[in-house]
């Protein structure tokens, strides 16, 4: 019997290595699951720890802005008392004033009256210098400004050149303007129609502005005669078509778009010498759009770009419209509004609102202070133009 093998001790030694193996996977996918908690474990603390910093930021931002404002005030306190004084000397020298205007009247009843003939002079015509001065003042946009100054140097020397006989050299004057929406394309469409018209290019400069909806019918034959309508309009002028991509869409299907682009690509072959057109949208789609047709991409050959306006130009922009309605915007209320300039501008999208979103903030703020004025008795001409960080603090905006 003993020259026979032992298969029980054989089996035990293969179901002992089998328990270990089973023993040893269920070590590792232990190891394996406390990996992954921990790595989730520690990103939501990351995300956490990110979002104390920003509450500790807009805690800061606060706190300074309480210091700044209890410093306003004791500044305001100080400026209503040197109004008051100024007040009086003005009273003072008013009831003076009046005085020596009542011993003038007395004097010049005494004396012959002397008659004389107003002359008038009309108010001077804006100069390519003044609109190119208007161009440089907007806020930011320090590569396009460097593009159409540019752009209006070629187009001046080749008015030099046909005036001195010579061959200019062919100018398109169709445009792409590219960028996001309130980064200012109309304001400069509407310039550069200006500039061309004291170039001598067009005879008028006006600006028409459309979009899809004013182009595009829903019917047959419709569409082709807004088209005409619009162009009809902007003669001698130019034609600016907002978001006209869309007017070429991905899935186009049964859409009249197409019947527009024709017809516009017909009038513009008709009036070449009388209209010129500025198509604008977001970069990405324009160049598709552009694309999508021979004749769009041999007519309109010259792009600009519009950037995304900064964080700090953002707030210029705020500021440009507080002074347009008499408003003024406190230091520790600029810095809140910087805070979340910057929080809006590193998460923007492609709907990032630019001057629009600025436009938005700024009605909010104003809508927020008078719900903090009605609370307010005898109030002042001079707390009705101030903007503080609680206005302007956790604004609720549509980007």
């Amino acid at each position: 019997m003993s020259d026979f093998p032992n298969y029980n001790d054989q089996i035990k030694q293969d179901l002992e290595k089998i328990r270990q193996q089973e023993q040893q996977k269920q070590f590792l996918r232990q190891q394996e699951m406390e990996r992954d908690r921990r790595l989730v474990q520690q990103e939501e603390d990351y995300k956490l720890l990110q979002k104390k910093q920003r509450e500790l930021e807009r805690e800061k931002a606060k706190l300074r802005a309480e210091i700044r404002r209890r410093q306003e005030l004791q500044a305001e306190k100080e400026r209503v008392k040197q109004e008051e004084y100024h007040r009086a000397e003005r009273r003072r020298q008013q009831i003076q004033g009046d005085r020596e205007k009542v011993r003038r009247q007395e004097s010049q009843k005494k004396s012959p009256s002397r008659s004389y003939s107003p002359s008038y002079s009309s108010s001077p015509k804006s100069s390519i210098e003044e609109q190119l001065k208007e161009l440089d003042q907007l806020i930011g946009l320090n590569h396009l400004k460097d593009e159409v100054h540019q752009y209006i140097n070629f187009l001046k020397v080749q008015k030099l050149r046909e005036k001195q006989g010579l061959q200019p050299v062919p100018i398109t004057l169709h445009s792409v303007f590219c960028g996001s929406p309130g980064t200012g394309k109309t304001t400069v469409a509407r310039l550069m129609g200006q500039i061309y018209q004291h170039l001598g290019i067009l005879k008028k400069g006006h600006l028409i502005e459309t979009d899809r909806s004013g182009m595009v019918a829903g019917y047959v034959g419709q569409t082709a005669q807004r088209v005409d309508e619009l162009v009809n309009d902007a003669l001698d002028g130019v034609l600016f078509i907002d978001e006209a991509y869309t007017l070429k869409p991905v899935d186009p299907g049964n859409d009249f778009g197409q019947e527009a682009i024709d017809m516009l690509l017909k009038r513009m072959e008709d009036y070449r010498d009388r209209l010129v057109v500025i198509v604008a949208g977001y970069g990405d789609e324009m160049t598709r759009f552009i694309n999508s047709n021979p004749g769009l991409k041999s007519r309109f050959s010259r792009y600009f770009y519009f950037e995304d306006y900064t964080p700090q130009e953002l707030l210029e922009i705020f500021d440009i419209f507080c002074n347009q309605h008499r408003y003024t915007l406190t230091e520790a209320a600029k810095e809140i509004l910087l805070t979340r300039f910057k929080e809006l501008y590193d998460h923007r999208d492609k709907s990032f609102g630019n001057g629009r979103l600025v436009r938005n903030m700024f009605e909010k703020t104003i809508e927020k202070q008078a719900n903090r004025l009605v609370t307010i008795p005898d109030v002042t001409a001079y707390t009705m133009q101030q903007l503080l960080p609680e206005d302007v603090d956790q604004l609720i905006i549509n980007n």
